[in-house]
């Protein structure tokens, strides 16, 4: 096993994750991508990057456009994960028993994209409760710093540092405090892609997936848009997936009853009888 990477901050030792490796190709919508860039930019050497926030209903790629702008950038990725039970200690350093039964203090990938320069998506922000915002308010302005309670350091971010969050559009979440709101600047809006765009993701990320079987998915996706239903590339992608298994197990004959079988599962069959397919 090899030996994990480690800072020492005013005496005291902080050990650091690792970036993401695996990354889905970013397909079409380069104006978002453009977006992004810009906000993470520097015009000048007193100039910092911007902290935007990405929206869109989930599924339609907000992360995987992160990690295309972090990817151009030459950056390392970190992705943390937002959920109401957040808390500040587990968006900075957490204290875990060490081998040798002492303390050891773990960097999140917040603070680990920090220390090594890189980005760091914070995904489902929306999520999170006032009181994690909180602690990441220094590190939203000129300041760029967080401060560990648990280890008892402050954590200046490299210059190469970046920041991003991403927010899906549903009821299930918090209201964004207005000091944290006018910090997460600007507003990127990602919508879903067109539907030559679409095909490209699915043969990208399914590239055993017969083209017939590709056909009856983008027509589902098509009417689902067109009546501003929850279903994204994303359901596209595991919808050709699951009939993609069925077909080559030979259960069915061809592709339309493939993927009839895979949307009733995902779909039900009531729903599937509003959209005009077959």
């Amino acid at each position: 096993m090899s030996e994990l990477e480690s800072v020492t901050i005013d005496g005291v030792t902080i050990f650091l994750g690792s970036p993401i490796q695996e990354i889905p190709p970013w397909v079409g919508q380069r104006e978002v991508l453009i977006q992004l860039l810009a906000a993470w930019s520097r015009i000048e050497e007193t100039d910092l990057p911007l902290n935007p926030r990405l929206l869109g209903k989930p599924g339609v790629g907000k992360t995987t456009l992160a990690c295309a702008a972090a990817r151009e950038l030459g950056l390392g990725i970190y992705i943390a994960q937002a959920t109401m039970d957040t808390r500040p200690e587990d968006l900075i350093v957490s204290p875990v028993l060490a081998p040798d039964g002492g303390i050891r203090y773990m960097a999140s990938p917040l603070v680990t994209a920090m220390v090594k320069g890189g980005a760091l998506i914070l995904d489902e922000g929306n999520r999170m409760s006032e009181k994690s915002w909180a602690s990441l308010a220094p590190m939203l302005d000129h300041r760029r710093y967080v401060e560990s309670l648990v280890a008892g350091v402050r954590i200046p971010a490299h210059p190469d540092f970046r920041f991003v969050t991403t927010m899906n559009e549903d009821a299930s979440t918090y209201e964004i405090p207005e000091y944290i709101h006018s910090r997460l600047m600007p507003q990127i809006y990602i919508d879903f892609p067109e539907e030559d765009e679409e095909r490209e993701i699915l043969e990208a990320q399914i590239p055993f997936a017969e083209g017939e079987v590709l056909d009856y998915v983008l027509a589902f996706l098509r009417q689902a848009h067109e009546h501003d239903l929850r279903y994204t590339v994303r359901d596209g992608i595991n919808l050709v997936r699951y009939a993609m298994k069925v077909l080559r197990r030979g259960e069915v004959s061809d592709a339309e009853e493939a993927v009839r079988s895979a949307l009733q599962l995902s779909v039900g069959a009531d729903e599937l009888e509003e959209f005009d397919l077959w």
